[in-house]
């Protein structure tokens, strides 16, 4: 989505696309998935004026209006990212940290076995799974080996 994207959705809302707003959506945008205090840092690395109670209160309008979206991935803050990239699971690496998207798809099975054995709906743009990630899960294996 482009700052025009954006700016026409804000508008039709009734909002403007202000500088903070714009910083913030850019910061969104670039780091893929960031928490708030994640999100202010990039931010305030541009305009050091920009406080993190902005960044919270911008994030919110941002969700409400649909350009942006949360996960919990962790017991941590929330983890935001552009709402047009919604279309997938996040798997978080317990070892390194790394986050992987994942479309959708690779849950398929899982979802419709789901819905199956107990008419859950599962809402995959929340769905996180834990584990390690290939590099993790390499090196412990080999270090096991020796």
């Amino acid at each position: 989505m482009t700052a025009a994207d954006w700016q026409s959705e804000l508008r039709s809302r009734g909002y403007r696309l202000t500088p903070q707003r714009q910083l913030v959506l850019d910061a969104v945008r670039e780091l893929g998935h960031g928490t708030p205090d994640d999100i202010a840092g990039a931010v305030q690395a541009k305009s050091p004026s920009v406080n993190l109670s902005t960044v919270y209160r911008t994030l919110d309008l941002l969700e409400e209006v649909g350009l942006v979206t949360h996960t919990h991935l962790g017991h941590g803050a929330p983890t935001y990212h552009p709402a047009d990239e919604s279309d997938h699971v996040h798997l978080v690496c317990t070892a390194c940290g790394d986050i992987i998207a994942v479309p959708e798809a690779a849950v398929e099975q899982l979802v419709g076995s789901l819905r199956d054995l107990n008419g859950f709906e599962v809402d995959v743009t929340h769905m996180a799974m834990h584990g390690r990630c290939a590099g993790c899960a390499g090196s412990t294996d080999e270090q096991e080996h020796q």
